[in-house]
């Protein structure tokens, strides 16, 4: 089989998370429209993740956030996003880069991504490439496929929702 110096598999990647900045950057300028709303599920001790060490400690793996009511301060850049939200009564700050999320899930119109967190994705050179700027439109995702797996924790069934798996498109 033929060796991908390409590494189309970091690019379309890449690409996924430029829908996911987008959809971020458009709910911190104009809020979330309709019914929409986000489950991010992340790696909570990956780089540049902060989070405070009460959180940490209840979610020592990973975490899955739900952004739609009760929310503040969304920010977004090019390598992370940061958030206001409360647990338990008490308001938190966190900075998530993109690199650490496993999945995204928009269950209002049955959406997700997911993404591996494959160390030997991150020391790869293109893995340093900046990630292409997302587009002004995004169309309807053809790679998509039915989920087969459980979609993110605490997320509700998500019977028909299309989920984008990287993995398909790697080399075993």
């Amino acid at each position: 089989m033929a060796t991908d110096h390409i590494r189309y598999d970091v690019l379309a990647r890449d690409a996924l998370r430029g829908v996911l900045r987008r959809v971020l950057t458009d709910a911190a300028e104009h809020g979330l429209p309709g019914e929409h709303h986000f489950f991010i599920t992340f790696l909570s001790t990956a780089d540049g993740v902060k989070l405070s060490a009460r959180l940490l400690a209840q979610y020592p793996e990973e975490m899955t956030i739900i952004l739609q009511h009760q929310f503040w301060d969304l920010t977004v850049t090019e390598d992370r996003f940061e958030v206001g939200l409360s647990f338990g009564g008490v308001p938190e700050r966190l900075v998530v880069p993109f690199n650490s999320i496993k999945s995204f899930f928009d269950p209002s119109v049955q959406f997700g991504l997911q993404f591996e967190t494959s160390d030997t994705a991150a020391e790869s050179p293109a893995a340093n490439l900046p990630a292409a700027p997302a587009p002004a439109a995004v169309p309807a995702l053809n790679l998509a496929e039915p989920a087969t797996e459980n979609p993110p924790e605490p997320a509700k069934p998500n019977e028909g929702a299309e989920v984008v798996r990287l993995d398909r498109f790697r080399k075993k």
